[in-house]
């Protein structure tokens, strides 16, 4: 009763035919390549506005000027291709890993391998739920059937057989199992030759990037309007056409909020790989954004609140209980031979399955030398577990040419109806099951047959006359950091509710050790009975579903819905992906899930842990946390930049800003608003907190005067300095110079104190990341550079200040931003004490 595997490819072979005939993928064409990215960037508004400004002075005779700002343009470009080829390149690890996988043979041994390394005349395992990775020859069948609409257009699954049957990429194994052997890959496949293409990651649009685009056109009106009236007031006030658009691109380049959709793609990107490292795959990157939003966790038990290892610990026959842990030596007793050997016959010939898997175990090791075991018997029917009987049977053909064997498992239940126990027997045998369930283990009732092979093979199980054999308790342990995972979410404001197909006694016993409340519970069978209305009103009063069956899944998902809950959701089979379609979140398991559940589903775990979801949520709140404080950055430094380009015209003083310090200011401003806030560690309370509402902006009002109010307070501080240092006697390019240290200064420190809302100012220039010590190393360094070196400064139209008045700009800065915490924090009190 094993499977003997073709022996299939080497590794070697494979290896060589994948480099000689490369990937088993239908083209890149979606992917940017750099000189894609370059394109894109050249035609930004930013860099139109420099070249613009480049060519006024080129116009006006200054050519020193007009190569310097072109240099500038070469430098920022530089920067912002390199920071869309990383975000890139995340996309890129992303496309890759969620292509579709598959089960190959390689030197004997089945492997998962990404889709993509599938070569021709690689031998394949199909089971049930797989998408198929190339086309190929039909090996072994066994019940197999796959749907071929995507090519055909008919809906009908389509039956496969050995030998003569083939099967094409894309389509969907929707029955049974076999192998295959590869014939054809990529574009030379079915699907290659129509022009299909297999589906990728795309950056979909969402709330959150809307609001993000929505920002960004009002803002851009506003500077247009702006930039427009300033040059026009420009010419009136002081004359000269050329020096009037010159002060109008300079207040356009201030007020152009470019850096947004940077931010946005940069975060969600970026993120995904971050959470990619936690091995949790993002399939939907708007997935991201309602990560932190979530509001209920509903999770499988087994695998992902349990280790997926289980282990035959209990057998009971005739009311007499035997715990696998008490035999000693190799030897089992005779009594429990018969009812291990028909849970082996009830099972899988190559289980996946872990209670299956443990099943051949046992037997393996204790029935070995015994009379118990059937290598030569042959799998003639089976009969499938349903939502209507929790059951399996498999019909055997042996040697004795009289009669067919036949072996059921299934819940406890389930096989006392097939048995039609008497009353007093179905009593005797639910309280051996019971007393199993308690101690949390999973229950399987075992039963057998004879049939005539005279006989024609009934359509249901319920017309062979079944006769109890016994009970089976298998264990599966708990994870040891799902309790401490569990209570981090109750901290967090995230109720977990379990389901699973476990008998009622066995998931209260795993909820009452992962700290999940299992007091009240329902069942299958009493949500079957249950109208949509009933069941959200029940649904939230109950952390535990028993005896669930996947269809059922998701009438909780839709109940929860219904209260307002923002529901994330885990699946691993076929059933499951109407619940994880239908959840804000659906979550697949990469390891047992099938392709199908990871289609539906927004995120994959690569590793069917629990804890892994909850790292997940934890990053996506920290995201979303680091997100907002970069967008109010933004509009924080960009307050000052407008106010300098205005104020001086209406005082009657010498210009702060050209374009050139713009495009200094923009070498700050994109890494800090982008790199710098999305590596940002995140406040320690993020889990410590209730999920945001569904209902919250990103930018509401209070973010939005926030960043406004410091920009403004910013403003108002540079200007006086400049003012007063124009009245001390100080020449303008030297005053320039030192109000625009304050506003570098400035700019740079409010990074440190944006980082979050929660810091007080002693913790502001506490533990910054090292992309942030980077930037303000880099930014002090430029900005040193530019105002103390002669040649340099004079490019800038800046003198070099005294080191007594250098220091004085960057003590104003920083006390600056301190007098802005200073502020933040008498708000907060206020906050408190109203």
């Amino acid at each position: 009763m094993t499977t003997t595997f073709p022996s299939g490819l080497s590794h070697e072979a494979a290896s060589a035919r994948l480099a000689a005939e490369g990937a088993n993928e239908l083209g890149t064409d979606q992917r940017r390549t750099l000189p894609t990215i370059a394109g894109e960037v050249a035609r930004e508004p930013m860099f139109l506005l420099l070249l613009g400004a480049g060519a006024i002075y080129l116009a006006m005779g200054d050519a020193h000027e007009a190569l310097i700002l072109l240099g500038f343009v070469v430098i920022i470009m530089a920067v912002t291709i390199l920071q869309e080829r990383r975000t890139e390149k995340a996309l890129e690890a992303l496309r890759d890993l969620s292509s579709p996988r598959a089960l190959v043979i390689r030197d004997g041994v089945p492997k998962r391998i990404a889709g993509c390394e599938v070569v021709r005349d690689d031998i394949l395992i199909l089971v049930e739920g797989d998408r198929v990775p190339a086309d190929g020859i039909v090996l072994q069948a066994h019940e197999l059937a796959a749907d071929e609409s995507m090519l055909t257009g008919e809906s009908v699954a389509v039956e496969k057989f050995p030998e003569r049957g083939e099967v094409f990429a894309g389509t969907l194994i929707v029955r049974g199992q076999g192998l295959m052997r590869v014939t054809a890959i990529g574009s030379r496949t079915e699907l290659g030759s129509i022009g299909k293409s297999l589906q990728d990651i795309v950056a979909e649009s969402s709330p959150l990037r809307d609001e993000i685009a929505l920002l960004t056109r009002h803002l851009a009106l506003i500077g247009i309007g702006l930039c427009l009236a300033l040059a026009a007031l420009f010419w009136i006030l002081r004359g000269g056409w050329l020096d009037a658009l010159l002060a109008g691109i300079t207040l356009a380049m201030g007020i152009l909020p470019q850096e947004f959709p940077v931010i946005m793609i940069v975060f969600l990107a970026l993120g995904a790989r971050r959470i990619a490292n936690q091995r949790v795959l993002t399939r939907r990157l708007n997935a991201i954004e309602t990560l932190g939003e979530t509001t209920v966790l509903c999770v499988d038990k087994t695998g992902t609140l349990t280790q997926n290892r289980m282990a035959v610990t209990s057998l009971s026959v005739g009311g007499q209980f035997l715990e696998t842990a008490d035999i000693s030596g190799c030897e089992l007793p005779e009594t429990y031979h018969e009812l291990l050997e028909y849970a082996v016959l009830a099972s899988e010939i190559d289980p996946h399955d872990p209670m299956e898997l443990a099943f051949h175990g046992f037997a393996r090791e204790y029935l070995a030398n015994t009379e118990h075991l059937h290598p030569d018997w042959s799998l003639a029917r089976e009969y499938e577990i349903s939502s209507e009987l929790l059951a399996m049977s498999h019909l055997w053909r042996n040697d004795s040419g009289k009669q067919d064997i036949v072996a059921t498992k299934g819940a406890p239940e389930a096989i006392a109806d097939l048995c039609h126990l008497p009353e007093d027997a179905r009593l005797r045998m639910s309280r051996d099951a019971e007393s199993m369930a308690d101690r949390g283990l999973r229950v399987l009732g075992v039963a057998k047959a004879k049939h005539s092979i005279h006989e024609t093979w009934p359509d249901i199980q319920h017309e062979f006359e079944f006769e109890f054999v016994g009970l089976a308790g298998l264990a599966d342990p708990l994870r040891p950091e799902v309790s401490g995972a569990v209570a981090e979410c109750h901290r967090a404001g995230i109720r977990v509710v379990m389901i699973t197909g476990d008998h009622p006694r066995t998931a209260r016993a795993i909820a009452a050790s992962a700290g999940i409340d299992g007091s009240t519970l329902l069942t299958g069978d009493e949500l079957a009975n249950m109208d949509a209305g009933a069941l959200a009103q029940r649904i939230s009063s109950v952390n535990v579903f028993a005896r669930v069956t996947p269809q059922q899944k998701l009438a909780i998902v839709e109940a929860l819905k219904a209260n307002g809950d923002i529901v994330a959701m885990t699946g691993d089979g076929v059933n499951d992906a109407p619940a994880l379609k239908a959840a804000h979140i659906g979550i697949a398991m990469g390891k047992r899930g099938t392709d199908v559940a990871r289609e539906a589903a927004s995120l994959v775990l690569l590793e069917d842990d629990f804890t892994a979801i909850v790292a997940a949520i934890r990053l996506g709140r920290r995201i979303f946390a680091n997100l907002r404080q970069a967008v109010v950055y933004t509009l924080a430094v960009h307050v000052p930049i407008i106010g300098l380009s205005i104020i001086p015209l209406f005082f009657g003083l010498p210009l702060v800003l050209a374009p050139i310090h713009i495009a200094f200011l923009e070498l700050i401003i994109d890494p800090a608003c982008s790199i710098v806030f999305e590596a940002e560690a995140g406040s320690r309370s993020l889990m410590q907190q209730p999920p945001r509402p569904h209902t919250e902006h990103l930018i509401a009002t209070p973010h939005l005067l926030g960043g406004l109010a410091q920009g403004v307070m910013a403003t108002l501080s540079i200007a006086i300095f400049y003012m007063l240092s124009l009245r001390a006697g100080i020449v303008a390019e030297e005053a320039r110079a030192l109000a625009f240290i304050v506003l570098v200064t400035a700019n740079a420190a409010l990074i440190l104190s944006v980082r979050s809302t929660h810091r007080n100012w002693q913790q502001m220039f506490t533990a910054p990341s090292t992309v942030a010590l980077w930037v303000l190393a880099g930014t002090l360094s430029g900005l040193a550079l530019i105002t103390g070196v002669p040649s340099i400064a004079q490019a800038f139209a800046f003198q070099p200040p005294t080191l007594q008045h250098w220091l004085a700009a960057f003590a104003s800065g920083i006390g600056t931003v301190l007098l802005l915490d200073a502020g933040k924090i008498g708000l907060r009190a206020l906050g408190r004490s109203g």
